[in-house]
């Protein structure tokens, strides 16, 4: 089985809701560490697993929805604790529904908030 993986680095803002987590609750900055990592059998005829131009092209426009926004104030956290497991969802089904992804079986989301919290999401993906 193969991995590629790519990162991006980026700061967003939060704050969490439905809990008493401290300054957690209160609007703060994160510089986030967004990996993304795509999982497959096999290569293609040029012997790779996906266009890492396409992808780093997605990953891109992706990370640019996120990047300097309050993760609150965006429709896809709406009634949502902005959690970074809930944002690793949210990016890898984003993500999943743009790229086009013969060769894999499934994508993973790795997001860390800083050098020692991260929570991943990956998303089997439907048989070829």
């Amino acid at each position: 089985m193969y991995t590629l993986a790519v990162k991006r680095d980026f700061v967003a803002q939060h704050y969490l809701i439905g809990g008493d987590w401290g300054a957690e609750n209160e609007w703060h900055s994160h510089h986030y560490a967004l990996e993304l990592q795509l999982i497959g059998p096999e290569l293609d005829a040029h012997g790779y697993l996906v266009d890492i131009v396409a992808v780093e092209r997605e990953l891109d426009a992706i990370v640019g929805q996120y990047r300097d926004k309050t993760l609150n104030d965006l429709p896809e956290f709406n009634g949502l604790n902005p959690s970074i497991e809930h944002f690793t969802r949210i990016v890898c089904e984003a993500l999943a529904r743009r790229l086009t992804l013969p060769n894999l079986d499934a994508i993973r989301v790795k997001i860390w908030e800083n050098d020692i919290a991260w929570a991943s999401y990956r998303l089997a993906l439907p048989q070829r």
